[in-house]
């Protein structure tokens, strides 16, 4: 039992906003791939092979996370009573865990076409460099939003087994939603990162913070309104994208420079968000 509640806590299965916030993009990528392909079996399918991949991959991604920072997490508030960095786990099984989970994942994998087999592959690359980027460049959070949002090309290639110039649009939209929401996440260890050297664009842009996360969601927005400009009218996916675009905003409103203990929870409306632009999508698909 103790050994469960401890991987538990180590792959932040009891903390879900983690995993869907992974999973959302590729269920737009779905959604948007259901509105060229019209085998909704397929579709529902696939939605769950990548809620799993998601899962699983995540998972992954947090352990291995937190072997790499086990000497940084022991010096951060939020973190140093992690199982890694509190000593309660060791490194030798945390990697047989992250190794267990990838093959677990790409057994998932598998069941996809070569093409997006081999966009799984080279997603490996961007989520284990991930760790290492808060160590050379202001922008980890960036880098956060090419990798968590690659599912979205993913699952268009699985659906469709081609590359569109409009799922690149998506993809860029999600990667700027990205980083407005995880500058928001990284600015609750914005002292203890300071002190022991770590970087994040929660740091750069410290005294606009506000600013920074607005600018990074309205370019969002605006992507996803260049790329269905010839739907938006009186219709419910038009109710979504603007319902989508409050919920952005509200997380900007909420955003207070001496406040920082409300920024988990604004965080975590983004589960709200993605939510939200995932039927606003699947609407176009269905009307099709």
């Amino acid at each position: 039992m103790k050994h469960i509640k401890i991987f538990i806590e180590l792959t932040r299965l009891n903390k879900p906003i983690g995993f869907m916030l992974l999973f959302w993009p590729c269920s737009w990528g779905l959604a948007y791939a259901l509105s060229v392909n019209q085998d909704v079996s397929l579709f529902l399918n696939y939605i769950v092979l990548f809620f799993l991949g998601s899962v699983l991959m995540r998972s992954a991604g947090c352990i291995f996370n937190d072997i790499v920072d086990k000497n940084f997490d022991k010096r951060v508030k939020r973190t140093k009573q992690r199982p890694i960095a509190s000593g309660r786990i060791s490194i030798k099984r945390s990697f047989l865990y992250v190794i267990i989970l990838c093959t677990m994942a790409f057994l998932i994998l598998l069941q996809f076409n070569f093409l997006t087999i081999l966009l799984g592959m080279s997603s490996m690359l961007l989520a284990f460099s991930y760790p290492f980027m808060k160590r050379i460049t202001y922008w980890p959070q960036l880098f956060l939003g090419l990798t968590f949002n690659w599912g979205i090309i993913m699952a268009w290639v699985a659906m469709n087994n081609y590359i569109s110039s409009e799922i690149l649009l998506l993809y860029t939209s999600a990667i700027f939603w990205t980083l407005g929401y995880d500058t928001i996440y990284g600015a609750q260890d914005m002292s203890d990162d300071e002190i022991i050297g770590l970087k994040s664009t929660s740091i750069k842009f410290k005294k606009n913070i506000k600013i920074f996360v607005f600018f990074s969601y309205m370019i969002s927005i605006l992507i996803l309104t260049i790329l269905f400009q010839n739907i938006l009218g009186l219709n419910l996916f038009t109710f979504f994208l603007i319902l989508f675009a409050l919920s952005l905003f509200y997380q900007v409103l909420g955003l207070e420079e001496q406040k920082t203990s409300k920024y988990l929870k604004l965080f975590k409306f983004n589960n709200f968000s993605g939510s939200i632009l995932f039927l606003g999508i699947l609407t176009v698909a269905l009307s099709i």
